[in-house]
């Protein structure tokens, strides 16, 4: 078998997300796209491995993914091949072909994902689809002493909507917070990420941006206590930004 390993972009906009399985099953995803064109091209049913499954609406900036092929396919004309077939808001950036152990997701070390804010007074007409208007100037400073308590190991079953999983517990390796003019940002790395928890945990951040909430609730629900959770953030303002290998 010859494994191929591609890194894609795309506007997660009018998907069902990477993937959807079980009783919300769906064929309007990203990877049926791509399994589609790849067995046109080949005649191959391919399984897809993924570094990280983005959710309904979410972009991603650079997607890893593999799939192994019986057949041997110079990665010129596979990257080809995709981009004349895909639509034009999924792009593969690159095809190599890589050892026959690796693997997208058991091999990867941390994910980091991006939420974009549009501050200023009025919302900018050619970001609104790709960034979320704030309306208010946040406290930023708040939100930075909300994020440390993000950060190391934690149970995050609070800020997932996965009704199973055999552990809730992850590792936020830091939280960034960053403005400049009407543009800012929330950067966020972890080993991994449960179904939604990014969207939750930027949620809750926004609510203490704005004095919804205490810095100090984020310790709260870490640590188990019952309070009312934040929303999730909307999914047009999160961008996957890489995997880490």
């Amino acid at each position: 078998m010859y494994n191929y390993r591609i890194e894609i972009e795309y506007d997660g906009g009018r998907y069902d997300g990477w993937q959807r399985l079980g009783k919300d099953a769906s064929t309007n995803t990203v990877e049926s796209k791509l399994t589609e064109i790849i067995n046109r091209m080949t005649g191959e049913n391919v399984d897809m491995y993924v570094g990280s499954r983005t959710e309904k609406g979410v972009h991603a900036l650079c997607q890893t993914a593999n799939f192994k092929l019986s057949g041997h396919r110079e990665t010129l004309d596979i990257r080809n091949y995709l981009n004349r077939y895909l639509p034009r808001d999924i792009a593969v950036m690159s095809v190599d072909e890589v050892d026959e152990r690796f693997h997208s997701q058991l091999n990867a070390k941390s994910r980091i994902y991006e939420y974009r804010l549009d501050i200023g007074n009025i919302a900018n007409v050619f970001r609104r689809e790709y960034a979320y208007h704030t309306f208010d100037m946040p406290d930023f400073d708040a939100m930075r002493k909300a994020a440390g308590y993000f950060e190391g190991s934690h149970d995050f079953k609070a800020f997932t909507s996965a009704k199973k999983s055999k552990s809730t517990v992850r590792n936020i390796k830091s939280v960034r917070i960053d403005y400049e003019g009407s543009r800012a940002y929330i950067r966020i790395e972890a080993d991994d990420f449960l179904h939604n928890m990014a969207r939750y945990i930027i949620g809750m951040l926004l609510d203490v941006g704005n004095g919804l909430r205490k810095p100090e609730d984020v310790k709260k629900c870490l640590e188990g206590e019952e309070i009312a959770m934040s929303l999730p953030a909307e999914s047009y303002g999160l961008f996957l930004v890489k995997v880490v290998y």
